[in-house]
């Protein structure tokens, strides 16, 4: 039974001008003229706001001043009301004007200085007030930008089918929103070709190895086969085992470089057991020890590839080992809110600038293509691909005496 293909999610639509004509709508709503408008008009209402206190205030200081007088006429005599007037006694006429100018200026005085502290109060509260209607208004100005920055977190975790879908008007944030949108979607349509690609690699590639595989196999099991004819077949059969090899390396390759979506717990230690139990034949036939104590490291992840990462390791760190009385040391650890699996071996002196080349595909310690029985080159390639799409790291550096230390370090 065919099924149906889940619809295309709808393009987001696009901006009613063309942001590559140099001549654009004046009256355009941008960002810059809704700032503009928006602290612009702020300003306005807070220095009317100030304004209007400023008058109230000064009204009611100069009703206060008038209302009582700082002298008094009793019996035609002039004498201060305040305790910061003072009249001379018996004064004449141009000494009694003095002394009520001073008595006045000092009344004003009293009244001036209340407004001061009556302004700088108004001006804290409108200050107050303005910063947090600013805070508010700007965030709601940007908050576009924070729904862009999540939409791209989202993204980063592979979930390519997700789209902003900004609403509001056609400004600069808009047209970026909208400009994501389409890069999103082009994304989208080059990931998918990419796995259909994959998916049909590995059907057209696998199954002429397996044919190949077969018929050598059929051949090699008659006994009546002339010796040269042996020779040629086991030659055919271990070339044919290789391309597999390579075949598999390559796709988990391309597999292994997204992010995982599906995650579920997987222990550390129970993957690098899986993995020394596959090379504990290998090793054994080398002389090579495997050694180290390996404690609880759950994570969040896919159990398949992160044994492929121990595999790999282990595979390398016996086979590129010193002849004799060589070792390999496995251990895992729950540290700083890390999962670290840690794989060292004796071996040959590796130079330090010689550690990022060996993490290239197809690409070995003083060998540039694969061209040995070790494998086909891809082992600490896929190993990193498999960390990093996991949102962790591998870590190579040189031990001393010879050989490497290999730590890889995963989320928990």
């Amino acid at each position: 039974m065919a099924t149906t293909p889940a619809p295309h999610p709808q393009a987001p639509p696009k901006p009613t001008w063309d942001p590559r004509d140099p001549v654009r709508p004046l009256l355009r709503p941008t960002i810059r003229i809704r700032l503009t408008l928006l602290y612009g008009g702020m300003f306005l209402i807070a220095g009317i706001l100030l304004l209007s206190i400023i008058y109230l205030f000064t009204a009611q200081a100069l009703s206060d001043s008038t209302s009582q007088l700082p002298f008094k006429v009793v019996n035609g005599t002039v004498q201060p009301t305040t305790s910061g007037c003072r009249l001379p006694e018996s004064p004449t006429g141009d000494q009694l004007n003095d002394a009520v100018t001073l008595c006045l200026r000092h009344q004003s005085d009293i009244a001036l200085h209340d407004l001061l502290r009556r302004s700088l109060f108004a001006l804290l509260g409108l200050s107050i007030i303005a910063f947090a209607f600013g805070y508010a208004m700007a965030g709601r100005v940007l908050s576009p930008l924070g729904r862009i920055t999540r939409t791209a977190r989202q993204v980063a975790g592979s979930d390519l089918s997700r789209r902003i879908e900004l609403d509001g008007p056609d400004d600069e944030l808009k047209e970026l929103a909208d400009t994501f949108d389409e890069m999103l979607e082009r994304l989208e349509r080059a990931f998918t070709a990419q796995q259909r690609f994959v998916a049909n690699a590995s059907h057209e590639l696998r199954t002429p190895l397996a044919i190949n595989r077969t018929l050598l196999e059929v051949h090699l099991s008659d006994p009546g086969a002339p010796v040269e004819l042996q020779q040629l077949g086991k030659t055919l059969l271990a070339t044919n085992e290789r391309s597999e090899q390579l075949v598999e390396g390559l796709l988990l390759l391309a597999r292994s470089d997204n992010q995982i979506i599906e995650r579920k717990p997987v222990d550390l230690a129970e993957v690098a057991e899986r993995g020394v139990d596959q090379v504990h034949a290998e090793a054994e036939a080398k002389g090579v020890e495997i050694r180290g104590e390996r404690g609880p490291a759950v994570v969040q992840g896919n159990g398949v590839l992160l044994e492929r990462i121990a595999l790999n390791l282990l595979q390398n760190a016996v086979r590129y080992n010193v002849p004799e009385g060589g070792w390999v040391e496995v251990t895992t650890e729950a540290k700083d809110g890390q999962a670290v699996l840690v794989v060292s071996n004796t071996g040959p002196v590796v130079p330090a600038y010689e550690i990022d080349n060996l993490f290239e595909p197809f690409r070995r310690l003083r060998q540039e293509r694969t061209g040995s029985d070790k494998g086909v080159g891809l082992g600490l390639s896929i190993a990193r691909s498999v960390a990093r799409a996991h949102g962790g790291r591998i870590i190579a550096e040189p031990r001393e005496g010879g050989g490497l230390v290999m730590r890889v370090t995963l989320p928990i």
